[in-house]
């Protein structure tokens, strides 16, 4: 297994972050929060044009720059430090992830090269009212009759649900789960945008009356298609938040810098300067963790299912934590809505709760460990 990281990835590393401060500052993150879909449409068209950062794991054959997943690992890092809200999660991995473990040949290349272009916007909806993250909990129905597949019940907090033009559904068809493909305007949809606590990142509640769909691959394959996204979904989020644990932790010991008391900065206090170390040495834990999971799903490890586990939940202790210690450090200021460090600290505890928090994962990596 091939870890660290080369010169080449640097350099994409450089220019996704040289791009997000020109065309998604902090400031812009802001004004987005306000908005129904939180994105800039000009921004993703460009990030998908120019550099091709939504199709950058997807293979050459769909329309993708053909990188493994250690490529997007660093950019959704990036992304993850600058708190970027758009739907990249959604489409560029839960839904092309999805795509790519199908045995569906046809419907990825029906799919995939829009997403890779960004001219498509997908997402995948498997979460339901009791918000489970556990496969076994979907309940939402396919029936099929003579005019094809129909999908009745509800799905809740999928990710940017509200205005991906495509959606895949994973429901259940008798006693396993299948995949469907089901259009954004398709008849009985009814998508309700949510209120949440990180304003940065968007979810919907989607209804489903009797909504035509197509099957993507045979009924059956949607537990193996699932557990599989689900797996790669959480390395992925995991870089997210190894991102914003930097940023909230560079933004700790800048402050910590500047900040004066009794004539010298808190930085040089050794309470401070202890917490600060002990933050770096997490953090550092972290991303040595999130490089050898990201390389796992790129080289088609057999680790995948146990580092996924591992790697989500000690990157959900730590991103919370940096969070909040940064808030901690800024003292009094931290608190206020005009300071970022509140906007880290909503991301850290939705990424924690989103796709299973830690102890979900350390119970699952039990499961599958034979614990």
């Amino acid at each position: 297994m091939i870890l660290g990281v080369s010169a080449e990835q640097e350099e994409l590393r450089a220019s996704v972050r040289r791009f997000l401060a020109d065309r998604a500052p902090i400031g812009s993150v802001r004004e987005l929060m306000e908005t129904t879909d939180g994105l800039d449409a000009g921004v993703w068209q460009q990030a998908g044009e120019q550099l091709g950062l939504q199709g950058i794991a997807i293979p050459e054959e769909y329309g993708g720059a053909g990188f493994s997943f250690a490529e997007q690992a660093i950019v959704l890092e990036e992304l993850g430090a600058a708190l970027y809200g758009g739907p990249y999660l959604a489409s560029a991995v839960l839904a092309t992830q999805a795509l790519l473990a199908s045995p569906d040949a046809d419907a990825r290349k029906k799919y995939l090269p829009g997403i890779a272009s960004g001219q498509v916007i997908a997402t995948l909806a498997f979460t339901e009212e009791d918000g489970s993250w556990d496969p076994d909990a979907i309940r939402l129905a396919a029936t099929q009759s003579a005019d094809g597949w129909r999908l009745d019940g509800r799905k809740s907090f999928v990710l940017d649900g509200h205005s991906a033009g495509l959606i895949l559904v994973v429901a259940r068809t008798g006693e396993d789960l299948s995949l469907f493909a089901v259009p954004a305007d398709a008849e009985g949809l009814t998508r309700t945008a949510l209120l949440t606590l990180d304003q940065t990142r968007k979810l919907a509640r989607l209804d489903f009356s009797s909504v035509p769909a197509q099957l993507i691959g045979s009924t059956g394959d949607g537990t193996a298609i699932l557990g599989h996204t689900l797996d790669v979904a959480a390395i992925a989020q995991a870089a997210e938040q190894l991102g914003g644990a930097q940023r909230a932790l560079d933004m700790a010991v800048g402050y910590a810098k500047v900040r004066h008391q009794f004539g010298r900065p808190i930085g040089s206090f050794q309470a401070i300067k202890h917490r600060c170390a002990d933050l770096l040495l997490e953090v550092e834990s972290l991303r040595s963790a999130v490089q050898y999971a990201a390389a796992a799903v790129a080289e088609n490890s057999a680790e995948v299912p146990m580092v996924a586990s591992l790697v989500k939940a000690y990157a959900s202790d730590v991103y919370f934590h940096v969070a909040a210690e940064n808030i901690q450090i800024h003292g009094g200021i931290g608190f206020t809505w005009e300071h970022d460090a509140h906007l880290y600290f909503k991301r850290a505890k939705a990424s924690e709760l989103f796709l299973g928090d830690a102890s979900y994962h350390r119970e699952h990596l039990a499961t599958r460990i034979g614990l």
